[in-house]
């Protein structure tokens, strides 16, 4: 399906890059000679889909915003690298302004995905209807409904609009809790027209029901009014899909994890032909290419929160599996040397201090500290961008969100967090509470992008940790950025 999936993108992309564009209504969709049959008009929904591309790195920064933000991941500055602007610092002592980086490029990742979803309804609107195309239609509104979750989940109050060609030019802010509910109806409309099949690359029913349960986990942020029950109706409706547990807790991020039982919605990552998953370059050695037979050299940066690697106990399996650390060897076995210190590369899970300067810190400490994410295998000879899919919705999180939705009603979860923790080498819990599950929630879900919506959810997000200091309820979300505002002074009204 990985396979099919990346050939139909590749060639619409091709089709769509080798005619004028019309600026004005369409995006990379000539408008004008193409589609010409309603075939052509479903396999546009292509498109939106392809505006995941960019969420896990750089380019679209979602996945980096949501971990370096939280309390378990962070990127140091490590004597000359990774400073760049002080942008890493910023993201995760909460210190961001209207112009940084990550603010910026998240916000126009959300809005190029909802613009390219617009613009597909649009002329699939246009057209003569036909059950297999207004199917189509919902699954695009229901994929609309993904980015305008990421959106509000970020920047709270936003433009809610539907439409690219009737678009207003300045658009006005709408209220969170009125989108949160536009979002719900949309999904629910939507749900008997959704294929209800196990494709991770589709807005299929299960998907859908995936994104009501979190739209309804997180209610009370949302709108103020918690909405427990309505969540666990729908959690219950993903348990209920074609999907399991897989029996060793690394199968879900293997390379090829396109195949995994966990999988609910994912977005399908390939070194040559889909990019845009570097976590590995971010994370690793400068000398980690000899371990895994790298033709590239990573960059030497991200790595886990001190304070959260203790939160892990003795004999979880996801200490290790999750994290990489200790003595460091080459694929013939030998250990490898730090370039600078020529000293055997051992990685002490410890990482020194977010701000690591040479008039402070060894180089030792500087640049072989803080353990480096190995959840997503990185296989030998990878490149500079990795194959495996992202995940974006995991069974295993749902039966995680199905166990704190017991507890908050009055009941007791353990018999959905037993599983997960017996299947990770740890003690099974009896009467579980919220403090605990939270715990449990980030050694499962480690760099998995759901860090920072948990802590907000939990009431964690404003309490000082590590090298970020406490702060108030202000910074739960990000503020749109200074040149969208510049742009439409509308965004600045409440």
């Amino acid at each position: 399906m990985k396979k099919r999936y990346l050939i139909l993108l590749t060639a619409l992309i091709a089709a769509s890059s080798c005619t004028k564009l019309d600026e004005h209504v369409y995006d990379k969709i000539p408008g004008d000679i193409y589609p010409e049959t309603a075939d052509q008009i479903a396999n546009l929904s292509v498109e939106a889909y392809t505006k995941l591309k960019p969420m896990a790195d750089d380019e679209g920064w979602w996945f980096l915003a949501q971990e370096i933000s939280s309390d378990e991941l962070c990127g140091p500055t490590r004597g000359s690298d990774w400073y760049d602007g002080g942008k890493w610092l910023n993201m995760h002592r909460h210190t961001w302004s209207n112009d940084d980086e990550g603010v910026n490029r998240m916000w126009s990742a959300f809005w190029t995905g909802i613009t390219t979803c617009n613009q597909v309804l649009d002329m699939m609107h246009d057209l003569p209807q036909n059950p297999a195309l207004v199917a189509k239609m919902k699954e695009v509104e229901v994929l609309r409904c993904l980015y305008y979750y990421m959106l509000i989940d970020n920047y709270g109050d936003v433009p809610y609009l539907t439409s690219a060609k009737n678009a207003p030019a300045l658009p006005f802010k709408v209220k969170r809790e009125v989108i949160f509910d536009s979002l719900v109806a949309t999904v629910k409309s939507a749900l008997p027209s959704l294929k209800p099949v196990n494709i991770k690359y589709m807005a299929t029913r299960y998907m859908g029901f995936a994104l009501l349960t979190k739209l309804y986990l997180n209610a009370e942020v949302y709108t103020g009014t918690p909405q427990w029950e309505e969540a666990n109706i729908y959690c219950d409706s993903v348990l209920a899909g074609p999907y399991s547990l897989e029996s060793n807790f690394l199968a879900p991020f293997v390379t090829n994890n396109e195949n995994s039982s966990e999988i609910i919605f994912s977005i399908p990552y390939d070194e040559d032909n889909f990019q845009g998953f570097r976590l590995h370059m971010r994370t690793l050695h400068y000398q980690h290419n000899l371990r895994f037979d790298m033709p590239v050299g990573p960059w030497n940066g991200f790595c886990i929160v001190p304070t959260f690697w203790d939160t892990y106990e003795p004999g979880d399996l996801r200490r290790e599996g999750y994290n990489i650390y200790g003595p460091q060897y080459d694929k013939n076995g030998n250990i490898i040397l730090d370039g600078e210190t020529h000293q055997p590369l051992d990685i002490d899970p410890y990482v020194s201090a977010l701000y690591m300067q040479a008039a402070d810190y060894t180089p030792t400490q500087i640049r072989t500290t803080g353990a480096r994410i190995g959840k997503y295998e990185i296989k030998m000879g990878a490149k500079e961008n990795l194959s495996n899919d992202l995940p974006l919705f995991r069974l295993t999180d749902f039966y995680l969100v199905k166990a704190e939705l017991l507890i908050r009603m009055g009941g007791n979860g353990d018999d959905w967090i037993n599983p997960i923790r017996t299947r990770a080498g740890v003690s099974a819990w009896s009467g579980a509470t919220l403090e605990q599950l939270l715990a449990e929630r980030g050694r499962e879900l480690y760099c998995e992008g759901v860090r920072r919506q948990d802590q907000i959810r939990f009431g964690t997000w404003e309490n000082a940790w590590w090298e970020k200091q406490a702060h108030g309820p202000s910074l739960r979300i990000f503020p749109i950025p200074k040149w969208a505002t510049d742009a439409n002074p509308n965004l600045l009204l409440p």
